[in-house]
């Protein structure tokens, strides 16, 4: 028991940060309850995937910095198929755009050797661009019955929001986490060269890696665009805050240690602060500075504490 408890101390710590974060905002505003923990989850739901993505790319040892325009492409190629099609067809069509997107950054980022971050800022890029091919204006149409998904709790207490997105990552990566390539996604993470050594096929667990990134951000752009009802090719404020619910969701920046449990925590941990601010009638511009000074000093606490790993 003391085993696992020290082996989930970091995550049960931002269970308990959240706890009093939670407090605090019913002291502000004695109303908050049940409305205003669904427009919370409501609110993280993007965010949410967008750190979820980032972390499988980082548990395996690298970065992708064009999360945000995926996100992008997949919610208005989905607004834009269900003009024209079912729900379930543009659905299923948009999952494989980002998972095929997600896999092209990787076969990029392991054919010409060229560092992840300069491959996938280069790639946000393009993919922003594919984005306003597709829509040059927010526009499109979504389905009301999907929107309805992540509306209202059918579990007194439980957002439907919060129970979509723990179903879609769980639905993908349970089967993936203690699976050989889940395996392979950490130790290539944690020593590329012994994980070659080992055996394990490094370029096809990168690729695959980026790949199953790319179709969770494929679910955060549906996700998007079930909350706004249109496609918006302009990429949202998802790529800094994915990196710092990452860090701060115990993800370490080099690779191989963390799990996902503890960024989407993060995420909502993060997300109520911004609604404290909001309460607390703090300027929208100062609350913005806040919140980037949060996720810089995050993301740098991160760098610093995996340098120190590294030289020790």
């Amino acid at each position: 028991m003391n085993r696992r408890l020290q082996k989930h101390a970091w995550t049960l710590g931002l269970v308990l940060l959240l706890a009093v974060l939670m407090i605090v905002t019913k002291l502000i505003q004695p109303s908050f309850g049940a409305t205003g923990l669904e427009s919370l989850a409501r609110a993280a739901l993007p965010f949410a995937f967008a750190t979820v993505a980032m972390a499988i790319v980082v548990i395996v040892g690298g970065i992708d910095l064009s999360i945000a325009s995926m996100m992008a492409v997949c919610g208005v190629t989905a607004a834009v198929l269900m003009q024209s099609m079912g729900v379930v067809p543009a659905v299923a069509i948009t999952l494989v755009v980002g998972l095929v997107m997600g896999a092209i950054n990787g076969t990029l980022i392991v054919v010409t050797r060229v560092p992840d971050i300069v491959v996938t800022l280069a790639m946000l890029f393009v993919w922003e661009g594919v984005a306003l091919l597709i829509l040059t204006s927010p526009g499109g149409t979504v389905a009301p019955g999907l929107r309805s998904l992540i509306s209202g709790a059918m579990i007194p207490g439980v957002p439907n929001a919060l129970i979509f997105m723990a179903a879609a990552v769980a639905l993908v990566w349970l089967p993936i986490r203690r699976s050989k390539l889940g395996l392979s996604i950490y130790a290539v993470g944690s020593d590329e060269l012994a994980a070659f050594r080992s055996g394990i096929n490094v370029a096809w667990t990168k690729i695959t890696a980026y790949g199953l990134a790319g179709l969770l951000s494929a679910m955060g752009g549906l996700s998007l665009i079930m909350l706004t009802g249109i496609g918006e090719p302009v990429p949202g404020p998802y790529l800094l805050a994915s990196v710092a619910a990452v860090v701060l969701g115990g993800v370490v920046l080099g690779g191989g240690r963390g799990g996902l449990l503890g960024p989407i925590i993060a995420v909502f941990v993060l997300r109520i602060i911004r609604t404290i601010l909001t309460l607390a009638a703090v300027d929208p511009n100062v609350t913005t500075i806040v919140e980037g000074v949060i996720m810089v000093a995050v993301v740098m606490l991160g760098a610093v504490l995996t340098y120190r790993g590294a030289r020790g």
